[in-house]
């Protein structure tokens, strides 16, 4: 059918026999008026026998909305950025909208990530963890122009948006205790890019490692600690580095699950036990931590899948309609000792 020819409501509404305002209803997803099901189901054939489909440019123009939510994260393909994702996609189905996502990977995205979201690109936002370049201060401008906004940070206050922390410290300080507690002295630290650049990220991760070497007794030793965390093959080489020197370390502490994972191939192929030789330690608790062999120990959440809340504070900022407090949850992250340690 040509633009020129293109059916409209009113004859999606003649042909079912309907109001023009009741096809907007059921065509928009609307649930403030109760449709009967089979008006509803007459409007829908009628709807599909005619190709018809309400215009979104012109709906959004009318409401003031675009129907789009946007996730900011820090690189792509990693998982728990690919469950965050799901999680906002399944809540904005049920709500209609769609999701833009920006990867913030450099000071050029991020200013231009501030520069889309304060031109409204989407009716809200989600900033996930460990985006680089997005300063708090920006975070703040962006809420105060009045976008819903909720950011995962364990740095961030909220001021007018919403904070979902996940505290680290914790956790990661029994890890390592209790690697030191089973004979190791000399632990690896194999971290990401943001955390190891020349002016880093705040990291719990690497703040923790430093911190039981410390309190054991164990020097700081630069030379074991290693790029790596940010991707699996890199990972491996990394590992693969460690655990081939002759002062190899009886330990690796990985900022991430797949750089933990990469490690226990790289013991397998130096011909290295797991933990006998060489413990591993992963971060994030990723459900293939349950099936590496062995199993892997991490420090997590405890449910890594899980970011249905995450979305829920986001559409439920957008449904309100005015600028609100923000909202603070925690959910501290566990020592999840398996067989790797």
């Amino acid at each position: 059918m040509t633009r020129s020819n293109q059916s409209t409501s009113r004859d999606v509404a003649a042909r079912a026999g309907v109001s023009v305002a009741t096809v907007s209803y059921v065509m928009n997803g609307r649930t403030d008026r109760r449709i009967p099901a089979e008006t509803r189901e007459r409007v829908l054939e009628a709807a599909e026998e005619l190709a018809y489909a309400p215009n979104r440019s012109a709906r959004s123009l009318r409401r003031r909305r675009t129907e789009q939510v946007c996730l900011v994260v820090g690189s792509i393909g990693v998982p728990a950025y690919d469950q965050l994702a799901r999680d906002v996609h399944l809540r904005a189905d049920e709500a209609g909208y769609g999701v833009i996502t920006l990867v913030v990977d450099s000071a050029a995205r991020a200013e231009k990530a501030v520069a889309l979201l304060h031109q409204r690109i989407a009716d809200g936002a989600v900033v996930a963890p460990s985006v680089p370049y997005l300063s708090e201060e920006s975070l703040t401008g962006i809420a105060r122009s009045g976008l819903p906004l909720v950011v995962m940070s364990n740095t961030a206050k909220p001021d007018g948006f919403d904070v979902v922390r996940a505290p680290e410290a914790a956790a990661c300080t029994q890890a390592l205790d209790h690697l030191f507690g089973s004979g190791r002295r000399r632990i690896a630290f194999m971290g990401h890019e943001h955390e190891l650049d020349d002016d880093p990220l705040p990291s719990e991760r690497l703040d923790a490692y430093l911190d039981a070497l410390d309190r054991h007794g164990a020097p700081r030793d630069g030379s074991l600690i290693v790029r790596g965390a940010n991707d699996r093959v890199a990972a491996y080489h990394a590992a693969t580095g460690l655990l081939t020197r002759e002062d190899r370390p009886d330990a690796i502490f990985a900022a991430s699950g797949r750089g933990a994972v990469s490690a226990i191939w790289a013991a397998r192929d130096a011909d290295l036990s797991v933990p006998d030789d060489v413990a591993v330690l992963g971060s994030g608790n990723l459900p293939e931590s349950l099936i590496t062999r062995p199993t892997l120990s991490t420090v997590g959440p405890a449910d890594a899948d899980d970011f249905t809340e995450v979305a829920r504070l986001l559409f439920d900022r957008i449904s309100a309609g005015v600028p609100a407090e923000g909202r603070e949850i925690t959910d501290p992250w566990s020592y999840n000792h398996r067989g790797s340690t």
